[in-house]
């Protein structure tokens, strides 16, 4: 007698999914501010923007963005806590270069298989990034995908949405030569760079090292989340006046600076002011042929975020930076060089 087909015998489960939403209700309305309207479960999610009345000219900014292949490393190391941090924040901080309070956030997750208590893990690195930030997390979208990803494979995307007054976006056009350079400290390689780590640390590029000491190692420094700096930000540019910001994600210092130089302007940056993370060390410890320029054109190497400001608000920006928590340096300035390159002294 041939097996009764179903669409759980076909790979998804309806009633696991529904056990995951029970289990995650209470902790995402945890985020919810009094904007967001209606609870989970809906087909969609409302957010009151009335409040945009007191804006004399609003912005909506959106940003999207992933955690990359950062999930095969948390796969293998079993660590899924963290990873949803680290979702919020590369999306957080991207619409905060131009000066955006993030607003609402919506997440999406695929997987091989749906396992609730993992799914709870997740949701619950999302929730907490999105408390870091301020950020309501109004709804998402979780798919299974059997035949397409193994069972404990899965994926994440997030979106997010904030505004600005239009006559406060930065944008790096106020920018001129002379102008200095501060470094907001990461806590790690946060969500980038994994493709290359995967190739210096995994066996094969595949397997978790048989040495460990090894694995410990990065699951203690490698799955840091990312940091959000959206509180110290938005408070610093009400305070100093802020030209530029950059958020070091994939491609580093020599990719990322520029998207905001004016084309009369340069970035000499000095290797020496960047602080010594445990995870760089490490990579030059094992890997001391692996040349300066590929590290910094892959990983952030120890700073996160960079604010420009003018030589007069330098000062002012640190120390107020500094009492926010930040550990904030001078790493560089702003040179007369008109081809928007970065030099790394």
């Amino acid at each position: 007698m041939d097996e009764k087909i179903t669409y759980k015998s076909a790979g998804v489960d309806t009633e696991a999914g529904q056990e995951f939403v029970k289990r995650i209700k209470e902790n995402v309305e945890s985020t919810h501010s009094p904007r967001v309207l209606g609870g989970l479960g809906g087909f969609s999610a409302g957010f009151d923007v009335s409040f945009l009345k007191n804006y004399r000219d609003p912005v909506l900014l959106s940003g999207t963005d992933g955690v990359g292949t950062k999930l095969e490393l948390a796969r293998l190391l079993e660590v899924h806590d963290t990873v949803g941090v680290d979702l919020v924040a590369m999306c957080v901080n991207d619409i905060l270069v131009s000066g955006g309070e993030p607003l609402f956030f919506l997440d999406y997750i695929a997987c091989g298989k749906l396992d609730p208590a993992k799914m709870e893990k997740i949701v619950s690195g999302i929730v907490r990034g999105c408390r870091l930030s301020g950020t309501s997390l109004i709804g998402g979208e979780t798919a299974e995908h059997p035949g397409l990803m193994a069972e404990d494979e899965y994926d994440l995307a997030g979106f997010v949405v904030g505004v600005v007054e239009r006559d406060e976006m930065i944008d790096g056009s106020k920018i001129v030569p002379g102008d200095i350079v501060l470094g907001l400290e990461s806590s790690g390689p946060h969500s980038n760079g994994f493709s290359l780590i995967r190739k210096l640390f995994l066996d094969e590029g595949k397997k978790l090292p048989s040495d460990s000491s090894l694995v410990e190692f990065l699951k203690e420094f490698a799955m840091k989340p990312t940091r959000i700096y959206v509180p110290s930000i938005l408070n610093l540019v009400k305070r100093t006046e802020v030209k530029g910001m950059i958020h070091i994600t994939g491609g580093g210092y020599y990719e990322n600076i520029p998207r905001v130089l004016p084309k009369n302007c340069s970035v000499r940056i000095e290797k020496s002011a960047i602080p010594s993370l445990p995870f760089y060390e490490k990579i030059r410890q094992l890997y001391p042929r692996l040349a300066e320029n590929e590290l910094f054109s892959t990983f952030n190497m120890g700073i996160g975020f960079i604010v420009i400001v003018s030589k007069e608000s330098e000062s002012s920006a640190i120390q107020y930076l500094e009492e926010l928590g930040e550990n904030v340096r001078k790493i560089g300035e702003v040179t007369s060089r008109k081809d928007q390159s970065v030099e790394i002294i």
